[in-house]
């Protein structure tokens, strides 16, 4: 028996095993059975025969397990006989489904497939497909396949089948993790829309599946996804309006490069559709962006949005259809919005305008146009009275001189370019507008054309850089970057090189950093010789030498580590040859290799230089300290070489000019390296006279705590401190001494300014908390003394070391506080760098018992400021309840009561009758003292304007007490004006 009979036999109720067992061997990759192979070679009336079988065998296996009941019957695991087992049942379902598809693919012409109409009806018109279990996905696949295969071979019936298919692949893109496959498969079905009904409630579901593909970003990003939006645009009329709706709804939530990919697919719709569709399109679609673009608030969240996708068409310019379409569409609407009442509708129309400049129609006479662009140009938008128009305009200007250069006259050119930089860049009204002017005319920079004509314009700006505004200056050095960049002109032509070091040595950051980036090559040319390095720096140094410092801090920033420490070591050379020349320089000068390249530079006696140059160098160091200990060679061999010449240095140099960085230099070296300077730095700090200023010990303390001596100066913090602790009945101890290796007199206030700078500076902060414990400890007990005998003794003397305690003692409590498990390093500094008062309990127990009566002293100036000070800290932090805050409240009246020139409010944390008792006792002190009166008003301004801030958030009834006491306060006063008057 053949292949085509055994296989026809097989195809019957009773043979059913026989023929599951041929579809197995057909899915069986290593079995030669094809069923494909073998429908197609049997004859036509075979064909017939064998779909007439697999009809009969699938209506008896759906009559012994309808469908209705397969979820039903696999959830109870009914016992049933083999024939109406449910796996048994969907495997017949699947190898008729299977036949039915191989038979559509050999299918020919003039062949009678009714039969096979009926399989392909029950298996999707009956309850097949909708009654299939989630399991079995394949199968549901398979007569997916079949629905799909029907529709795409044209045969009767095949909107049903299409449309079944179609929206399979909708519903499972929506599902499936990696839609791509079925996105595709989607696209190869897309025709079958054209089939279905717009306005059938049958089709409601498609619809709004439709409407969702616009949501989901796959559909977005894919080239399938996007052709098949495109493609809906041309479905129906009616639907374009809904799906416009749909994406203005989601397009507050599309990113940037979704937005892109959606324009994309409006400007592709536009240009494939025709007719009704296309006016649709731009009517309802376009033109709504436009409108949006122009009437919504700059501050809407989508407004960035529409204009991303308006400016998307204006890209396309140059092309007649496009260039047609935007002068219908903007006719009736742009004129009228730049010339609105309301500034907001100007700014964003004169966006619009200059970006789709030129908006002419392509079909008028040369002539037309010509008159059409000229009437465009002399708009006036650079004279509108708001400056945000003008600023608008001012980038629009400059982006169509950017591009369209070449067309425009001459004339019109520096019309436009004299009146930005004479006019404009002066704009007093607005630093908004003066900032725009340097930002835009780096896009004129872009066309090199405009190169002549700038560098004749550009330095009548060079005053620009001492704009009082910073954003402008900003803008002013970021324009003069880009003249270098292009090479329009010579930067220095500009602005002058003196005035660019002076505002170098005197700005902020974010200026500073734009003008080392613009003066770098100038002074740091690396392609030169490091002589030539030196020679720039000294120049640099001579002409200015607070900027050079400011220069070299961001010098880091342009080159490599290599070049700054090569920058280091040929400053030393130039330095050695200032030693005398009666010293004995054999270990001192460098090898000749080391010399070979040029004679130093020589410098004589020039201390200023010479500081300088010593400056520079720890400069230097300290920036690249991180990458040259991570460098262990480099490291030893720099340390090797200055550590040869810092005791001749220290010889050489002994003005106090030099002797500063000589002392921040030797910071950077072990103790080894000067063992002179580093055996006495201890007796300096212990010789120190109180008052001292920070600046003469500073560098000191810094110095032994890079070489890990930090316990030493714990310890006599720890020894002076308890030396002159005050104690009963003994008010009067200046005769109190502290032996440690030499007799000094106990110094507490200094003391507390040593143990001030260690913990508010990082670098120190580190090195002591690192000690451990037990040193932290200590000097805890010794404070906690002091704070007891406070308390405890009416003593009036050493005032000023009392202040000194409280403001820098108190904020270490948490410090030393804490437990001991989190007080290894990183928790305490965590406590200390967030200025914490994290111990509730004891601040409490620190500050409440403190009498107001302590206060009533003379010179209590600076007592009232350290005290209240930590209180206000304290306000801020949210560690003071409502007791707490009366009692601050009635030590601050009673401080403005006594006519003291301080106020210190924490506006932040006061309520509404805080606010209004502060607001009565300040005005009582006014109306006493009326010299006082505006000192008084003046240091309230900052303090009010925070509580101002804060109060807004408040409640309405609070909120309204505040605002009605402010009110009555300038009531008073323009009544007080008005009787003077």
């Amino acid at each position: 028996m053949s292949k085509r009979e055994a296989f026809l036999e097989a195809a019957r109720k009773e043979n059913v095993e026989d023929f599951l067992h041929f579809v197995q061997l057909h899915r069986d990759k290593a079995d030669p059975f094809d069923v494909e192979e073998v429908v197609q070679e049997m004859p036509r009336d075979q064909r017939e025969a064998l779909w007439g079988r697999l009809a009969l065998l699938l209506q008896d296996v759906l009559q012994q397990l309808p469908p209705e009941r397969w979820e039903e019957a696999r959830e109870e695991g009914m016992e049933v006989e083999s024939a109406a087992d449910p796996k048994h049942v969907m495997a017949v379902v699947d190898g008729v489904t299977l036949v039915a598809l191989v038979s559509l693919k050999v299918l020919q012409d003039g062949d009678t497939y009714h039969i096979l109409l009926e399989i392909a009806h029950e298996l999707h018109g009956g309850s097949v497909l909708v009654s299939l279990p989630v399991s079995e996905a394949p199968l549901q696949l398979h007569i997916h396949t079949l629905c799909e295969a029907w529709w795409k071979k044209g045969l009767d019936e095949k909107e049903k089948f299409g449309r079944t298919a179609f929206l399979i692949s909708l519903q499972k893109s929506f599902i499936l993790k990696k839609p791509g496959v079925e996105i595709q498969r989607l696209w190869s079905l897309h025709d079958v829309l054209l089939s279905l009904d717009y306005t059938s409630e049958d089709n409601k579901q498609i619809i709004d599946l439709l409407l969702q593909c616009f949501h989901r970003p796959i559909y977005i990003r894919n080239d399938d996804g996007k052709r098949f939006l495109v493609f809906l645009f041309s479905w129906n009329i009616n639907f374009i309006w809904l799906i416009h709706g749909t994406i203005k709804n989601q397009l507050e939530f599309y990113s940037k490069t979704m937005t892109t990919h959606i324009t994309e697919v409006y400007f592709r719709a536009w240009k494939k559709a025709s007719g009704d569709s296309l006016e649709q399109i731009e009517s309802s679609c376009i033109q709504d962006f436009m409108q949006c673009a122009i009437f919504l608030h700059r501050a809407s969240p989508v407004h960035a949005k529409v204009r991303q996708i308006v400016s998307y068409f204006h890209t396309r310019k140059g092309c007649h259809k496009v260039d047609k379409m935007l002068c219908n569409l903007y006719r009736p609407i742009l004129w009228k919005a730049l010339s609105a009442s309301n500034f907001e509708v100007r700014a964003n129309a004169t966006l619009l305008f200059t970006d789709a400049f030129p908006v002419n129609d392509p079909d008028q006479n040369n002539e037309n146009i010509d008159a059409s662009i000229q009437k465009q140009l002399d708009t006036g938008l650079l004279e509108d009275p708001h400056p945000t128009v003008r600023s608008n305009a001012t980038l629009g200007v400059c982006k169509i001189l950017a591009k369209c250069w070449e067309l425009l006259p001459p004339m019109i050119i520096t019309d436009f370019l004299k009146k930005l930089v004479m006019e404009l860049a002066a704009d007093t009204s607005s630093p908004d507008v003066r900032c725009s002017v340097f930002k835009c005319l780096t896009i004129v920079l872009d066309n090199a054309l405009s190169h002549p004509l700038l560098e004749k314009l550009l330095p009548t700006l060079k005053y620009s850089l001492h704009d009082n505004s910073e954003k402008v200056r900003i803008a002013f050095l970021d324009m003069l970057i880009k003249v270098k960049a292009v090479r329009a002109a010579k930067f220095w032509d500009v602005c002058n090189m003196d005035h660019l070091l002076a505002r170098l040595a005197i700005d902020s950051h974010s200026v500073s950093k734009r003008i080392v980036d613009l003066l770098f090559k100038s002074f740091f040319p690396v392609n030169e010789s490091e002589r030539e390095w030196c020679c720039r720096c000294i120049t640099l140094m001579q002409m200015n030498p607070t900027a050079a410092r400011k220069f070299y801090q961001h010098a880091y920033k342009h080159t490599a580590p290599t070049n700054i420490i090569k920058l280091m070591l040929a400053i030393r050379r130039v330095l050695n040859s200032c030693i005398q020349t009666d010293c004995d320089l054999t270990e001192i000068n460098d090898s000749n290799k080391e010399n070979s390249a040029a004679e130093p530079v020589m410098l004589g006696k020039d201390v200023a230089v010479v500081s300088g140059l010593l400056e520079v160098v720890v400069i230097l160091w300290r920036s690249v300290e991180k990458a040259l200990k991570q460098n262990e060679e480099a490291h030893k061999y720099t340390v090797a070489k200055f550590g040869n010449v810092m005791s001749k240095y220290f010889q050489t140099f002994e003005d106090e000019r030099c002797t500063v960085p000589l002392i921040q230099l030797a910071s950077f070296l072990p103790p080894a390296a000067v063992p002179t300077f580093s055996c006495g730095v201890l007796s300096r700090l212990r010789r120190m006279d109180p008052g001292v200023v920070p600046t003469q010990y500073s560098q000191l303390l810094d110095c032994l705590c890079s070489w890990g001596q930090a316990a030493d100066i714990l310890d006599l913090v720890t020894d002076w401190l308890t030396e002159a602790l005050p104690k009963q009945g003994d008010k009067a101890n200046s005769s109190r001494k502290v032996r440690i290796m030499e007799t000094v007199e106990a110094k507490p206030d200094l003391a507390l300014a040593y143990l001030d700078y260690l913990f508010s500076h990082t670098s120190t902060q580190e090195k002591v908390l690192a000690l451990g414990q037990r040193p932290l400890k200590q000097l805890h007990t010794v404070l906690g003394n002091w704070k007891v005998c406070w308390i405890s003794f009416n003593i009036i003397t050493l005032q000023q070391t009392w202040s000194h305690f409280f403001l820098i003692v108190y904020p270490l409590s948490p410090l030393f506080q804490c437990p001991s498990s989190s007080c290894s390093g990183g928790g305490c500094r965590q406590l200390l760098q967030a200025t914490s008062y994290q111990k509730k309990q004891t601040l409490y127990s620190n500050i409440a018992p403190i009498s107001v009566n302590v206060f009533l002293h003379r010179d209590r100036d600076a007592f009232y400021q350290s005290f209240l000070t930590v209180c206000r800290d304290v306000l801020l932090v949210g560690l003071g309840d409502e007791t707490f805050k009366g009692q601050i409240l009635h030590l601050c009246s009673l401080i403005l009561l006594s006519g003291t020139q301080l106020l210190i409010t924490d506006c932040q944390s006061v309520q509404e009758s805080d606010f209004q008792h502060c607001t009565t006792c300040s005005i009582k002190v006014i109306s006493c003292v009326s010299l006082l009166c505006l000192e008084l008003c003046q240091s309230a301004v900052p303090a009010l304007s925070d509580f101002l801030q804060v109060a807004q958030t408040w409640d309405r009834a609070p909120l309204s007490g505040v605002f009605s006491t402010v009110f009555a306060v300038i009531i008073v006063e323009n009544r007080h004006l008005l009787q003077k008057v």
